[in-house]
């Protein structure tokens, strides 16, 4: 897994500026240049209440703004991001970029059958898409920049299994049962839960996206199998709250999460949970644009699918991980932990 970190002190004096730009309602909006007409790029994420979605718009507007003062090319985003997950809505999101002159079209689909037919419109009518987090494998996109969603579900497994020493009975937090990339990587858990005789997994359980549904679906179903000792959560929704802090025991479940964002980071402090396995996703916005730039401004030949590795935070690298997310920008990273190995 990828060790930090990763972006160069120039990237990081972008971040610096960033959360100013994320405050803005409608994205960055560069000057034009000499004349030169702006590289509109419209972001389209799950849900814009989602932080994990927060944090790939303050990455996209850094790039935004380093392209535009290298390349001396006005480089806009456009945040189209729905309120709540909705593949009806960001089919109908899609649309509205091509009708407002979007050059690109950045995507996370909420629902992949609902928003194919629309990549494959606005493709036909000279608008390049490209996806992130989770992908449209059947449409016209011209690449996508994620995980793998299969090994990020093994290996949310396998690091549960190795916190329950390879026995007890386990639930899987699932989001979305329409987003094509949290169902694989619940196939991955359940592949490699397959693996330890000694665990048993209850069921899956989804949710909506938000922190306050997805804590109150933890309780409900901890309350309904008082027998369940750990959490595989494919997302980490619920620790976006501090309510699992005050309601669990760490001393009788433990949970494994993807993602690592600041609010986070006290259930890896406590305990609860040990390992979080961060989806660095400030990359999502900033790696993607920059992949955009050489597609649709210097017609390179980009590769379809781009990795994202996962970055595994624990007690042992709890501050070098909250410096790296202050570094992105984030103003939110609890300022104990900035002083930590």
């Amino acid at each position: 897994m990828t060790r930090f970190p990763f972006r160069t002190a120039s990237t990081l004096m972008a971040a610096a500026v960033v959360s100013i730009v994320a405050a803005a309602c409608g994205g960055s909006s560069p000057a034009p240049a000499d004349g030169i007409r702006p590289l509109k790029i419209a972001l389209i994420a799950k849900s814009s209440t989602n932080p994990v979605f927060l944090s790939a718009r303050t990455g996209a507007e850094a790039a935004a703004k380093e392209i535009t003062a290298r390349t001396n090319v006005p480089v806009e985003i456009a945040w189209l991001t729905p309120p709540a997950e909705d593949g009806q809505v960001q089919a109908q999101r899609i649309a509205q970029a091509v009708n407002e002159g979007a050059a690109a079209i950045l995507i996370s689909s909420s629902d992949a059958g609902k928003v194919t037919g629309a990549i494959n419109d606005a493709v036909d009518r000279g608008v390049e898409v490209m996806t992130f987090d989770s992908d449209v494998p059947e449409s016209r996109r011209f690449a996508f920049y994620g995980v793998d969603d299969m090994k990020t579900g093994e290996a949310v497994m396998d690091e549960l299994a190795a916190q329950m020493d390879g026995k007890g009975a386990i639930a899987i937090l699932a989001g979305n049962q329409n987003a094509p990339n949290l169902r694989k990587r619940v196939d991955g858990v359940k592949q490699a839960a397959a693996k330890y005789p000694g665990i048993r997994v209850v069921d899956t359980f989804y949710h909506i996206e938000t922190p306050q549904d997805a804590a109150a679906e933890v309780l409900r179903v901890q309350g309904a199998y008082p027998e369940i000792q750990g959490w595989a959560m494919i997302g980490g929704w619920p620790l976006f709250t501090r309510t699992l802090l005050t309601d669990l025991d760490p001393g009788r479940v433990k949970i494994v999460a993807v993602d690592g964002l600041p609010a986070e980071l006290p259930y890896v402090e406590k305990g609860l949970a040990p390992v979080l396995l961060a989806q660095p996703t400030y990359l999502w916005g900033y790696e993607s644009v920059q992949i955009i730039f050489r597609k649709v401004h210097d017609k390179e030949e980009v590769p379809v699918h781009n990795q994202m590795e996962l970055v595994r935070v624990s007690k042992e690298n709890l501050g070098t991980w909250a410096r790296q997310l202050q570094e992105w920008g984030f103003s939110d990273v609890p300022a104990e932990y900035l002083s930590l190995p």
